[in-house]
C-alpha cells in the first residue's frame, strides 16, 4: 500500500479480473470479494479493456509498418553517409595534390 492509501495493481492482475468479469460466471460483486477489488473498479478495468481491445490487433500493424519506414530511412542515411564519405576522402586527396592541405 502507498502512503495515500491507494493500492496499485500490475497489469496481469487486471487482465486476470477483468477475464473473469467478462466470462460473467460471477457478479461483479462476487468477483470483487474474490480479488479484493471494489465492484466500480472491475467495471471500470472491463470498459477499458473491452475499449481498447481493437488495439491488439491494429497496433502490430502499425509497428510493422513503422519498423519498415524506419529500415528504409536507415538505409537511405547510411547511403548518404558512404556518399559524402566518398565525396570527402576525394576533396582530401586532391587537396593533399595541391599541396593546400
Amino acid at each position: 500500500m502507498r502512503k495515500n492509501g491507494r493500492r496499485n495493481y500490475d497489469a496481469s492482475f487486471k487482465v486476470r479480473v477483468v477475464l473473469e468479469a467478462i466470462k460473467e460466471l460471477k457478479t461483479l460483486a462476487e468477483l470483487g470479494s474474490e480479488f479484493s477489488v471494489h465492484p466500480n473498479q472491475i467495471r471500470n478495468w472491463k470498459n477499458e479493456f473491452l475499449e481498447k481491445a481493437s488495439v491488439v490487433f491494429s497496433e502490430r500493424r502499425d509497428n510493422e509498418e513503422e519498423l519498415k519506414r524506419l529500415e528504409e530511412e536507415r538505409d537511405r542515411l547510411h547511403q548518404r553517409i558512404g556518399e559524402q564519405s566518398m565525396d570527402i576522402d576525394f576533396l582530401k586527396k586532391n587537396l593533399k595534390r595541391l599541396n593546400l592541405l
